[in-house]
């Protein structure tokens, strides 16, 4: 018996999954608050599963499925992630454990015992995570939306043009002693965080990829709005030393993770069918990004991010 919940492509995901027609019960709960798919937690007898149903067009974001299905398997097994139980590409869909855990309030993440236990799970994906497939960078990212958009008859908004010019300038000071590429998380929002048994889990592997670590952690940094206090304790507890280079690094990737998100919103203006303000979405990001942007360091910064880190 199935649940209430009808939608047409999870009720084709339990008529593909293995053993799931034939059980006595089956029951979906849809779980709010996604703003690129459509998620659920299906009970299968006495097993609880995560199903992510993919949004429309999602390719354009970036997200390429098969990538995030070998990414979200290699984090399971370095004990970051949740196994993985099916992948059913006809249907756009990964098919996870359920992972028993709680959410983790984002001011418990400028504390610096929490902020440990996620660092370590960070650093558990950075270090001993073989290369996965796929490359993430956010300066591509950002050009790439804006094409996707004017492609589709939208003009991306006046702000775009101003940030574009900072991305370039710090593109340049980055290339000047480049990082080497690790495989990265470039989501790290605080709904992807559960706390399992004093340890941190990550989720949502979608838009990983081989790129540069201060991504990562610029991106967790300006989504959990640390401040500089917070930013120099997650640079310590990352690296056991802060230096100049690692402050400019994390502080201008806080700037390319909002520019980047601020165009994703533009981008799902265009593609989603979600009930969800985007352009509010587009215009905060946007407006924090010129805030850092035109913050007085930011020229030391970049001087001081053409060093080796």
């Amino acid at each position: 018996m199935f649940s209430e919940v009808r939608d047409p492509v999870l009720e084709r995901v339990v008529d593909a999954m293995p053993g799931w027609p034939e059980a006595d019960h089956v029951e979906a709960h849809y779980i709010s608050g996604g703003i690129t798919n459509r998620n659920y937690c299906v009970r299968v007898g006495g097993s609880l599963f995560f199903v992510r149903l993919a949004g429309e067009e999602t390719e354009a974001l970036g997200i390429d499925r098969d990538n995030e299905r070998i990414t979200v398997e290699e984090a399971s097994r370095v004990g970051v992630g949740p196994r993985v139980v099916a992948y059913l590409r006809t249907q756009g869909c990964l098919v996870t454990e359920w992972i028993e855990g709680d959410p983790i309030p984002a001011e418990s993440l400028r504390e610096k015992d929490m902020l440990a236990l996620l660092v370590r799970s960070l650093k558990a994906f950075h270090d001993d995570v073989p290369e996965i497939p796929g490359s993430f960078s956010p300066f591509r990212v950002v050009e790439q939306y804006r094409r996707f958009v004017e492609g589709r008859g939208m003009t991306v908004p006046d702000a775009y043009q101003g940030l574009s010019e900072r991305a370039g300038e710090i593109e340049e000071a980055f290339g000047r002693s480049p990082a080497p590429l690790r495989p990265c998380h470039n989501d790290l929002l605080n709904a992807n965080f559960l706390l399992c048994e004093g340890e941190v889990k990550v989720v949502d592997y979608e838009y990983a990829g081989m790129g540069d670590i201060f991504f990562d952690l610029g991106n967790l940094s300006v989504n959990h709005e640390f401040d500089d206090t917070a930013d120099r304790m997650l640079l310590d507890l990352y690296f056991g030393e802060i230096t100049p280079v690692r402050i400019a690094r994390l502080k201008l990737m806080k700037v390319m993770s909002d520019f980047r998100e601020a165009m994703w919103g533009v981008m799902q203006q265009v593609l989603s069918d979600l009930d969800f303000d985007y352009v509010d979405y587009a215009d905060r990001h946007f407006e924090r990004c010129r805030e850092q942007a035109e913050d007085g360091r930011y020229r030391q910064w970049l001087r001081d991010a053409a060093g080796e880190v």
